[in-house]
């Protein structure tokens, strides 16, 4: 087991955006712990969670409230190890709460003399004085930085953070394999949520006659025609009240259908990525689906595995159709989707702002009969990524271990 000034590393404490039913979130949360595990059997690990019970259900490990300062004080104060990501928590694009609270975390671990590490987290955006003040007087502290990205490399630099080791890995989620999904479990997914009957009209129907399918939790044992046509999933989320984006992706996603594919609604933030959904596919003169189920990584993974095409704004959609094989679009809010895409050689249709209805047709109708030259295109530069993001794991403790 590896050792810090001393000390067995015997308790872990993770610090992250963990129980509020954010799909990415938990898929990162997921990775961590099994790379930890794997390198440290026995170890304790205690998250900071909005639903304690629920990460504690979902992982096996201890989790405290992250609005508890007594309880968060408790566990800083007996772990060995701090760990502060992954994802995007040291931006503030969102406001400076988010940014104030989590180097808060790191500086309680840095008070109590306790080791701390950033893990393969996403930096930026950081415009405001408080966030860059105290970036550069709080990062600064810590025993390791891994980034999940040379974009977050170069602003921790434009910041003035130098003093600890810096390294690029990658995103946590990109060191799972396609055996750990739950393909069976995935299936059953789009089976209740009326994939196999869509043909019939089941559902609500629409102004025109157009079915809308929303997860009605049919039992359905076995799925005739799940093969039959392909499959794409869109995973969208809301963004800054803008709405010119969903009729852009509506008139694709009727594209799609038209020329003979399924299209599924799949929500990342349970449950408000579902609105979206609905919105867009009420948009659409074609039928498509909603699902409306609470997904973990595993089953996550498996209903991702089942797409033939995936089009996303939520990172960790495109970063979990990349683990298991499967060609993206990328819709940009947030650089961190550019420089994803960038990194795995798959197109982006645009930024939400200006996108339209016949840039997303247009790309799509060139990408369609090219999917396996797609597909083969990732295959290198995402095993290069997985192989990164394993390694960060061995960074931390290699680095604390000295």
């Amino acid at each position: 087991m590896s050792r810090t000034a001393g000390r067995e590393i015997k308790r872990i404490v993770i610090s992250g955006y963990y129980g509020f039913n954010n799909t990415g979130d938990e898929a990162v949360l997921f990775s961590m712990i099994r790379e930890l595990q794997k390198r440290l059997p026995g170890v304790k690990i205690r998250v900071l969670s909005h639903n304690p019970a629920q990460t504690k259900r979902a992982y096996g490990v201890k989790a405290v409230n992250r609005w508890n300062p007594l309880a968060i004080l408790k566990a800083v104060a007996r772990c060995d190890l701090l760990i502060s990501g992954g994802g995007s928590l040291l931006q503030d694009a969102t406001g400076p709460k988010s940014i104030a609270y989590y180097l808060a975390i790191v500086w309680l671990a840095k008070l109590f003399g306790k080791r701390a590490v950033f893990y393969a987290q996403g930096i930026g955006p950081v415009t405001g004085d408080l966030g860059r003040n105290l970036m550069r007087r709080i990062a600064n502290r810590v025993d390791l930085i891994t980034v999940r990205d040379h974009q977050s490399y170069m602003l921790l630099h434009e910041l003035g953070i130098k003093k600890p080791p810096i390294h690029i890995t990658a995103d946590p989620v990109l060191g799972l394999t396609p055996e750990a999904a739950d393909t069976a479990a995935g299936q059953q997914v789009l089976c209740r949520a009326g994939i196999a009957q869509l043909n019939t009209g089941n559902g609500e129907r629409k102004p025109g006659g157009q079915a809308v399918v929303e997860n009605p939790f049919v039992d359905v044992e076995e799925c005739p025609g799940m093969v039959d046509r392909p499959l794409v999933g869109i995973a969208l989320r809301e963004w800054k009240g803008l709405t010119g984006y969903h009729r852009a992706v509506a008139a694709a996603a009727d594209f799609l259908a038209e020329r003979g594919c399924r299209v599924v609604f799949i929500p990342f933030h349970f449950p408000e990525d579902i609105a979206v959904g609905r919105e867009v596919a009420r948009l659409m003169g074609s039928p498509a689906v909603v699902l409306k189920e609470q997904l973990d990584t595993p089953r996550m993974l498996g209903v991702l595995g089942r797409c033939d095409l995936v089009l996303g704004m939520r990172l960790h959609a495109l970063i979990m159709a990349a683990v298991m094989g499967v060609p993206a679009v990328g819709l940009s809010y947030d650089p961190k989707v550019d420089s994803f895409m960038k990194q795995v050689g798959l197109p982006v249709a645009g930024k939400v702002e200006t996108v339209t209805g016949e840039e997303l047709v247009k790309l799509l109708a060139e990408i369609l009969p090219n999917l396996a030259n797609l597909r083969d295109r990732m295959t290198g530069p995402v095993a290069d990524l997985r192989r990164l993001a394993v390694q960060t794991a061995d960074l931390v403790l290699n680095t604390i271990g000295k």
